[in-house]
């Protein structure tokens, strides 16, 4: 799929992925919409994990599965959604993956009847099934909006819409979600008070997540009356998995690994932040108290990104990813070596250190992609099952051992992108890397 040519001249470099439309301005706030809403719902989650561990008495491995459900959607629907979105376009793409978010929100009235764990984790993983969606649309989209010389600052401005969405959402989440959490310790009930006292609990994060639901059935509703402000050219062929063939190309193949570490070790390491200063020897805060300091994590993102997206167009991006890798790891190390504030702090700033990673990652990978950057995305996409895979493994590491002694799981993850960055420090061979399409 590619955008169809507008009545003026353009560049090689803006032809290598669909030329630029005309209103790309205005199609540009569209999409830093999108990457706002998905990375706001997205980031919730890290405040669902405490409030379900303590109703249903989780283990930290177990409560991790809120983001095993939510991140195994991008390996099961990401390569079919870069099959729909070339078949049927990229704003009616985005309709597809914002009214299916809007019913996984639903989901969680049935979710909260039961009285269950699992029902939850189904409602999270056909809200993630739309959030695949529209991040296969917003991805490769805000590429193609401006030229190929400013992607990298282009997709990381992006990217701070996203991590503004993840800075207010956990805040406003644990006054909503954590805020009425009860003074009533599950473990000492069973049976029917215990599934009542399950059901009433979980009303607040009903209450939530249907006003989610509300507002994205609205965003779809504009979205589907402006769908014919990108001009597209469609697809008919638009196999689901014949994207796949382009992991022979060794720089997607390593961004590919690179973005299932970060993703990874991101959400990991914003999943243990509650009860990370919680404990006595950190900050021993209340649960809603913690939760409100999530924000500072993903604040750390946002700020960085609108930062970044001015050093990626004076710097090398590998080489900016590399050193903010080399930060994070040194941050991970002060903080399961220290204790009270330090250790506190030291972790909350690495969400500074991964602002320009995903956005880095992603664009390095797919560099000389061209019109198959809707494919690209979709692989990429795929890879963000890191963020089902990591956090369980951390979980357990915590469960065998410590939170602190559990940080060496996303630290292994940030020496691969170390790595990655040094690799892909100059721009990519497109001739030398070229792959053959099945």
């Amino acid at each position: 799929m590619q955008l169809k040519a507008p009545s003026r001249p353009v560049s090689d470099a803006e032809q290598e992925g669909g030329s630029v439309p005309p209103n790309a301005a205005d199609l540009r706030y569209f999409v830093y919409g999108l990457f706002f809403v998905f990375g706001g719902i997205t980031s919730l989650n890290d405040v669902l994990i405490p409030k379900l561990k303590d109703l249903f008495t989780l283990s930290y491995a177990e409560a991790m599965l809120v983001q095993s459900a939510f991140f195994a959607a991008y390996f099961v629907v990401s390569a079919p959604a870069a099959a729909v979105v070339k078949r049927v376009g990229y704003m009616r793409g985005a309709v597809v993956g914002l009214a299916t978010m809007s019913a996984g929100c639903l989901l969680f009235i049935p979710a909260s009847l039961s009285a269950d764990f699992i029902p939850f984790l189904l409602a999270l993983f056909v809200l993630a099934a739309g959030i695949t969606m529209v991040q296969v649309v917003a991805n490769p989209l805000i590429s193609m909006l401006g030229p190929s010389a400013t992607t990298h600052s282009r997709l990381t401005f992006a990217q701070a819409f996203n991590s503004l969405g993840t800075t207010v959402f956990p805040y406003v989440g644990a006054l909503l979600i954590l805020g009425t959490l009860a003074n009533v310790d599950a473990e000492g009930l069973s049976g029917a008070a215990l599934d009542a006292y399950r059901t009433q609990e979980t009303r607040t994060v009903v209450a939530a997540y249907l006003g989610l639901a509300a507002a994205l059935a609205v965003m779809a509703a504009v979205v589907w009356v402006r769908r014919r402000r990108l001009v597209e050219t469609l697809s008919e062929d638009a196999n689901a998995f014949q994207s796949f063939a382009l992991l022979g190309r060794p720089r997607l193949a390593f961004g590919a690994l690179c973005i299932f570490l970060y993703v990874g070790a991101e959400v990991a390491i914003g999943s243990i932040i509650v009860n990370y200063l919680m404990q006595s020897n950190v900050l021993a805060l209340g649960e809603r108290a913690a939760g409100q300091h999530v924000a500072l994590y993903w604040g750390g993102a946002m700020l960085g990104r609108f930062v970044g997206a001015y050093i990626l167009r004076v710097s090398r991006p590998g080489m900016v990813l590399a050193t903010a890798a080399t930060a994070a790891i040194s941050l991970l190390l002060v903080s399961a070596n220290s204790t009270g504030a330090v250790s506190a702090y030291s972790l909350l700033a690495i969400g500074l250190c991964n602002s320009i990673m995903f956005p880095t990652i992603f664009s390095l990978a797919c560099e000389g992609l061209g019109r198959r950057a809707a494919d690209g995305s979709g692989i990429l996409c795929v890879a963000i099952v890191g963020g089902a895979i990591v956090p369980v493994l951390m979980g357990r590491a915590a469960d065998l051992a410590s939170l602190q002694v559990a940080l060496v799981v996303p630290a292994f993850c940030y020496a691969v992108i170390l790595a990655f960055g040094i690799y892909a420090r100059r721009p990519a061979g497109v001739a030398a890397e070229s792959v053959k399409t099945p």
